[in-house]
């Protein structure tokens, strides 16, 4: 993805660069990317388990406009909603309240007899009884053989309650037997999200503020960005072919105007954030569910969440969190990232706003970024 070349004189005016700490890297490694029109901008964070040591913004969060970006900006996060939905659904099972090998029908009574997509005989499908209801871990982990959406879920991933979208998950086939595959699903982790609501007497987002947004500090995480948050909010971007090459666009997944209550929350991608609060949960993560010296989620939790949940399967995935080596973390649909190295005990966010890039960029932008970052510190960089 591209954009036309400001002059040198209009980057420099408008100081497109807005750094925690001297220009540098790692968030300066990105900048040959806005040079060339390849990205729009970015915030990024490195912390360590005792605080932040890299803050900085490159680039623009409206181009047009010509707005820098910031490091308090606003992002969508998508998909790195998941985690977050799985840490509160693991709060319930420390205490008691959801264990993760329990059927989901338990908790949700429209799931029991659940059916299973046995085949297709003259153009209608057939169906069968599976061989285990799905389980917590299983939606969780992508193993279920829930859809990743229903067809109910239309024009945008956002208009029914919690409740409505899993009657419908509920009411479809399963794709296949529980266990015996892997499919990325957002069927799955909103069930999740009703499960916190059914268990625990509250509706999910008030939930996630009372035991989770709110205990961290995260004050710009939100489904519902206010007046202040929508002003920061960085423009999303997809490739274009003329010119300039980088077209603006709206999130496409989500109904308009954000700020309207009407809308329901997505345990699965529906939040807003920033680096900064980003940062803060990833850090209470890496220090195995502590923030600031109170316990949020037990060190058990933690290690279920972030070790491998899919078995001989060749996906890596945890609950709720993708696994990659020793490291874990998560992107997002917009082409946003968290990644916790616990080895090394540091963590990176790496957020912008780009439904896809064009060429090779898009592989490249976030490793240049992780790379800068660990060489910083004098770590090899990483393929």
């Amino acid at each position: 993805m591209k954009h036309v070349l400001r002059p040198l004189w209009l980057l420099i005016l408008a100081s497109p660069l807005s750094f925690a700490e001297p220009p540098g890297e790692p968030a300066a490694s990105l900048q040959p990317y806005v040079d060339r029109g390849e990205l729009a901008g970015a915030t990024t964070l490195v912390a360590t388990r005792e605080g932040v040591s890299s803050l900085q913004a490159v680039g623009w969060a409206d181009r047009a406009a010509g707005k820098p970006m910031r490091t308090d900006s606003v992002f969508w996060i998508a998909s790195m909603s998941k985690p977050i939905t799985a840490t509160a659904i693991m709060m319930l099972v420390d205490e008691g309240k959801v264990r993760l090998d329990d059927p989901v029908e338990r908790y949700l009574s429209e799931f029991q007899g659940q059916s299973l997509a046995a085949g297709v005989v003259d153009g209608r499908t057939t169906l069968k009884k599976p061989s285990h209801p799905i389980t917590v871990r299983e939606i969780l982990s992508h193993t279920s053989g829930l859809p990743f959406s229903t067809d109910v879920e239309k024009p945008t991933l956002d208009l029914l309650t919690l409740a409505e979208r899993t009657r419908s998950y509920a009411a479809a086939p399963l794709e296949f037997e529980p266990g015996s595959r892997y499919r990325y699903s957002n069927a799955g982790i909103n069930t999740a999200g009703r499960i916190i609501e059914v268990v625990s007497g509250q509706a999910y987002e008030a939930f996630l503020d009372a035991r989770l947004l709110r205990p961290l500090g995260m004050s710009d995480t939100t489904f519902w960005p206010n007046s202040d948050q929508l002003a920061r909010l960085a423009t999303s971007y997809k490739p274009a072919s003329g010119d300039p090459k980088l077209e603006p666009l709206k999130i496409t997944q989500l109904k308009y105007p954000l700020d309207d209550r009407g809308r329901q929350p997505m345990p699965a991608g529906g939040l807003f954030s920033t680096a900064s609060d980003m940062g803060r949960f990833c850090r209470m993560i890496l220090n195995r569910g502590v923030w600031e010296g109170k316990r949020l989620v037990s060190e058990q939790s933690v290690a279920e969440m972030t070790r491998k949940q899919t078995g001989a399967l060749p996906e890596n995935y945890g609950l709720g969190w993708s696994i990659d080596g020793e490291s874990f973390g998560h992107g997002g649909a917009y082409a946003t990232n968290m990644t916790i190295d616990p080895a090394g005990g540091r963590v990176f966010v790496f957020l912008v706003q780009h439904a896809g890039f064009s060429g090779d960029s898009g592989s490249k932008i976030l490793s240049t970024f992780l790379n800068a970052a660990r060489s910083s510190r004098g770590e090899p960089p990483r393929r």
